[in-house]
């Protein structure tokens, strides 16, 4: 097993807020990047007091759970940005690093004298990602915007909900997939700088980041004039597909069967009811011509079962069925268990804290323990007295006058 974490030696200055941004840098962190987050007590990261999924607002800085799971294995420094030696001290330690990242409005970097032509002048190969709602170019370039924002405009919400319904408000999951996108933007970047000495500037449209997955949506507009609606759970060609009630409270089944061969399969899963040869039912066409009666009887086959015999029958004849797991379902899935997808930490505020791991697995990485997210300004010391070479004293002033915050 190798001793170094893949990404151990790069340096990652960190301005973001709330989700998307504090999820990249957090992947980069989890691999071994040095991940330096600054915050201000005129402004923590807006986690650190409020869960909007929750609706929690939290006293002190270092009891949210959320922010915890947003920032783990990263540093943290406070510095008052409204303060010219404080954006000093940002541009010194940007010097220090190969990545800035940031997610503020456009304008607000460049306004603090922390955009990426300024610390160029410090960092001449930096790599710079700013990330924001449409872009930092454009007629809406300093439109402002949320993760509901983001999937409205880039096209999602509109797709997703019942046909009879209105187009659905999709909320923080979304930020996950613009961080997502923001890591690969970075890695890519790494490797060009890797191998032609040369920095980057990078500038993540929110929406866009949604509009890149809507491939085949888009393209059937593009291509023939067709303009997706929202349909529910069912899909273009697959059917049976839907999610069937069965047994218990609250309990469901997955199911999707794709042609006629998983259809044959489903139907001997389920030992060939009389209803499964009805002409209506016989080839792909008719039954998604028919489908609504098709749910009716897959229903009724679901609701005398449990989820879990339901599951095994299926999936024995190699038909794609799978429960529609709650929170508590995944937290204690034995499979999810088995692979490590829930590790915990020991939070020096909130105590063990449970936290979702990465979902994938490098072969050469040694399986370290992950740190909770850092205490409000509890590298302070560490970034200006050993990075930057600051005198205690000096970093004692810079505290007593605000600039250290």
């Amino acid at each position: 097993m190798g001793k170094r974490k893949p990404l151990e030696g790069i340096r990652i200055l960190d301005f973001t807020q709330v989700w998307a941004g504090p999820y990249c840098t957090m992947l980069f962190a989890l691999y071994g990047a040095e991940v330096i987050k600054v915050e201000s007590a005129k402004r923590p990261d807006n986690s650190r007091l409020f869960s909007v999924t929750l609706a929690i607002r939290y006293e002190s800085k270092d009891e949210s759970p959320l922010f915890n799971t947003l920032n783990l294995n990263k540093l943290d420094i406070t510095l008052d940005l409204s303060k010219p030696r404080a954006v000093e001290l940002a541009k010194e330690t940007a010097r220090h690093c190969d990545v800035v990242a940031e997610n503020f409005r456009p304008g607000v970097m460049k306004r603090l004298g922390l955009d990426y032509d300024s610390l160029r002048e410090v960092k001449p190969d930096i790599i710079y990602l700013s990330s924001s709602s449409r872009g930092g170019t454009g007629p809406e370039w300093d439109y402002a915007g949320y993760a509901p924002i983001f999937a409205a405009l880039g096209g999602l919400s509109y797709i997703t909900g019942n046909p009879e319904g209105i187009p659905s408000m999709i909320t923080g999951r979304t930020d996950l997939i613009v961080g997502t996108s923001s890591l690969l933007a970075i890695m890519a970047a790494l490797v060009y700088r890797r191998k032609e000495g040369i920095g980057q500037y990078i500038d993540v449209s929110s929406s866009e980041a949604i509009t890149a997955l809507l491939g085949d949506t888009f393209m059937d507009y593009a291509m023939n004039g067709r303009n997706r609606k929202r349909q529910g759970n069912r899909d273009d060609v697959m059917v049976p597909h839907a999610c069937y009630r069965c047994k218990g409270e609250d309990k469901w089944i997955s199911i999707a069967v794709a042609g006629d061969a998983e259809w044959q399969a489903f139907c001997s899963a389920i030992g060939n009811p009389e209803w499964t040869r009805e002409s209506r039912f016989s080839d792909a066409l008719l039954r998604k011509e028919h489908e609504a009666d098709l749910d009716k009887f897959v229903s009724e086959w679901a609701e005398k079962r449990t989820v879990e015999e339901a599951l095994r029958t299926l999936q024995a004849a190699g038909v794609a069925a799978m429960p529609s797991q709650s929170s508590e379902d995944l937290f204690n899935d034995p499979h999810l268990r088995q692979r490590g997808a829930f590790r915990e930490t020991d939070h020096p505020v909130m105590g063990r804290q449970n936290i979702v791991g990465l979902p994938w697995r490098l072969s050469g990485v040694v399986d370290e323990p992950i740190r909770p997210a850092p205490l409000f300004g509890k590298d302070n010391a560490y970034v200006f007295g050993e990075l930057l070479g600051m005198p205690p004293e000096e970093i004692e002033a810079l505290k007593r006058d605000g600039v250290i915050y």
